[in-house]
């Protein structure tokens, strides 16, 4: 069976070897390899799995086909209506940083779709399950925004001070899935919380971000940083954002005007 993969970043590399050690047939189309044309890529999959950074994702999805089923493998996405053109489409998500991934080391990730446990368990990759797609996007959107504040306080890992950040922050992702039509309660699975912990803290480029910035209020990343496009989608009004119920948020928008 044909699987494409849209992104050959790291990620989509990490899931790409777990799919090609499994026996699946494995094609790559990313626009930095002077290769094979994405029509032929996608010709005689039974799946497309998406990697691409988030702000690459509006340029992509046109040109993929409506009916192949999709794999959200993507991070950043502030919501589900963004696939809404797709007949089959299904997210993945979870604390899973791609070099741990390539080094088989114990991994859970979050899927909506019992599809994905076929194609993708392994002895080290194991999941837990939700069928809210909106919710399991929203977390992997931010989770990041989150990070960079982290990053800024310049909190440090398992430490009191981090384990409070990291429990007000759940409420606050909370509250924003329940204003927006998610379940509140995904956050409690690996793609909420669980992500969230490993985003806060380095080797995180979000929080690595947010650290730099405390110093440099003027840096400027080499390399895209999800935190911040997330937050100049939700400071355009994308998203439903409950007022009282996310100080974190709100400071950190306010903050941002200079380099979000």
């Amino acid at each position: 069976m044909k699987i494409a993969i849209i992104g050959a970043g790291d990620y989509g590399t990490a899931l790409g070897g777990v799919l090609a050690e499994k026996g699946f047939d494995i094609d790559y189309y990313d626009k930095r390899l002077e290769r094979e044309s994405l029509t032929e890529v996608v010709d005689g999959a039974k799946y497309i799995l998406l990697t691409v950074p988030s702000q690459a994702v509006p340029h992509v999805l046109p040109h993929l086909p409506k009916d192949i089923p999709l794999i959200v493998a993507t991070k950043g996405v502030l919501s589900a209506h963004t696939f809404y053109e797709f007949e089959d489409y299904m997210v993945i998500s979870g604390p899973g940083f791609a070099k741990d991934i390539k080094a088989c080391k114990p991994t859970k990730l979050t899927v909506t779709d019992g599809r994905l446990i076929e194609l993708f368990e392994t002895d080290y990759l194991t999941f837990d399950y939700t069928e809210d797609e909106n919710g399991v996007l929203m977390c992997g959107a931010f989770k990041n925004v989150y990070a960079i504040e982290a990053g800024l306080l310049n909190l440090q890992r398992e430490t009191a001070e981090w384990s409070r950040y990291i429990e007000k922050v759940c409420l606050e992702m909370k509250a924003i899935l329940k204003a927006n039509d998610a379940s509140p309660e995904t956050v409690d699975l690996v793609c909420g919380v669980g992500d969230l912990k490993l985003t806060c803290g380095y080797p995180s480029r979000n929080y690595e971000f947010g650290d730099i910035l405390r110093e440099n209020p003027d840096y400027q990343p080499e390399k895209t940083v999800e935190g911040v496009s997330a937050l100049k989608k939700i400071k355009r009004g994308n998203i439903v954002i409950p007022e009282g119920q996310t100080e974190i948020l709100a400071k950190l928008i306010k903050q941002s005007d200079n380099w979000a």
